[in-house]
């Protein structure tokens, strides 16, 4: 039988353990899917120098606080690759290449990205024979060697300053003409200030060469055209990420041409109702540790407010035997204030036989619009959770109403 939880997060980096650490908070039970180390790409960085409160710190140091802050909170971390989800409904299914199956009442999707492949030749035959796309994990391999890098953002130039500590040599291949880069200016500064670093400018790989491990690659200038050859033992690349969404194709998940999972701006739900995203797979413009973490937080929260709200809907509207009269009102909106009270005398004079919900649509926005309210203040009559009759104006007459469209036994 599938365990179920509250709150499924797919993905254990940095959006993920934050989504975890909100969730177990407010006392869901909270469990991460994570196929690998949890921490994603920010446990193979070496250097964090702008997570706010944290002047330096390594990826994996602030990955594990992030883990120990969610466990400590109740968060269960399982190990699992994801081969499925059925996301409509109120029950998501989730099934692992391990044969474990989950079900959740909510879903955050923070499947992260990988690194970018450069497509030129020989890159694929040689990965991981000296063509690496993580500096952190396998920097060691190249001690007292001569290695490039390729890339001129962020990832590209921090990670190039950290394989100075152990490559003889490091040439960083950028795309842009001469003093044009894509990182941050304090990242830059540190590059050309770091003795070991060459940078050749305006200049594309074209191939990777090597008989069973990398022993060059080929250049091309971009302005010149001119082909050249570079001797080296190794080749990191840091082009960019590709959002790990293939699991998702075919789910009803909306992704963009790229891939990426489209969200709301406000709560980063997704198009299907209770299933949200976070973190690098979400199409977003800022792509960094401190704004995945956010995402986790925005998106626990959002996935909080969904279940209070749909338990309030099943528990007040839904599943009473008895005919529900629903009052959908705003502390904002004087009327509405008027019509709940009308509306409690009203079913407070039938003694029982008629239940009043109260949906404050200040609060509760999401709730209303589900149920296909988007005025206010709107009287409402269920019955077993049909909805009978429906009443915006003429409210003066609210008791007569009621009374007229309740089903005949009452």
């Amino acid at each position: 039988m599938a365990e179920r939880w509250d709150l499924v997060i797919i993905g254990g980096g940095p959006a993920g353990l934050a989504a975890a650490v909100y969730g177990a908070r407010a006392r869901m039970s909270t469990l991460v899917i994570e196929k690998g180390r949890p921490g994603g790409q920010a446990a193979t960085t070496e250097e964090v120098e702008n997570y706010p409160g944290i002047r330096r710190t390594t990826g994996p140091e602030l990955m594990n606080q992030f883990r120990e802050h969610a466990e400590a909170l109740g968060a269960k971390i399982v190990r699992g690759e994801v081969a499925s989800v059925e996301l409509e409904g109120p029950i998501k299914t989730i099934r692992t290449k391990q044969g474990e199956v989950y079900e959740a009442r909510a879903v955050i999707l923070c499947p992260g990205a990988e690194p970018r492949m450069l497509g030129v030749k020989g890159e694929a035959e040689l990965r991981g024979k000296g063509v690496s796309y993580c500096a952190t994990c396998d920097a060691d391999f190249f001690t007292d060697l001569d290695v490039v890098v390729v890339g001129n953002g962020d990832a590209a130039v921090e990670e190039a300053i950290y394989l100075t500590r152990f490559a003889s040599s490091v040439t960083l291949i950028c795309i842009h003409p001469e003093g044009i880069m894509d990182a941050n200016k304090a990242s830059q500064e540190r590059l050309f200030a770091t003795p070991k670093i060459k940078v050749i400018w305006q200049t594309v790989v074209e191939e990777i060469q090597g008989e069973g491990r990398v022993e060059r690659v080929v250049l091309r200038h971009l302005g010149t055209g001119e082909r050249t050859e570079l001797p080296c033992d190794g080749v990191f690349i840091f082009v960019g990420t590709t959002p790990r969404t293939e699991f998702l194709r075919g789910t009803g998940v909306e992704l963009d041409a790229k891939g990426y999972i489209i969200t709301d701006p406000d709560t980063l739900e997704t198009n299907i109702p209770g299933v949200y995203a976070a973190g690098d797979a979400r199409r977003k413009w800022l792509r960094q540790i401190v704004t995945a973490a956010a995402d986790g937080a925005i998106a626990a929260c959002a996935a909080e407010k969904f279940l209070a709200e749909e338990e309030q809907v099943h528990r007040e509207i839904l599943s009473p035997e008895e005919p529900v009269v629903a009052v959908f009102w705003s502390p904002a909106n004087p009327l509405s204030l008027q019509v709940l009270q009308e509306a409690e005398r009203v079913v407070a004079q039938m003694g029982g036989q008629v239940r009043l919900a109260r949906i404050d649509c200040y609060k509760s926005t999401r709730a209303a619009a589900r149920l296909g309210v988007f005025d206010v203040p709107t009287v409402r009559i269920f019955h077993k959770g049909i909805p009978l009759a429906t009443l915006t104006e003429g409210f003066n007459h609210l008791e007569e109403w009621v009374v007229g469209h309740l089903p005949a036994r009452i």
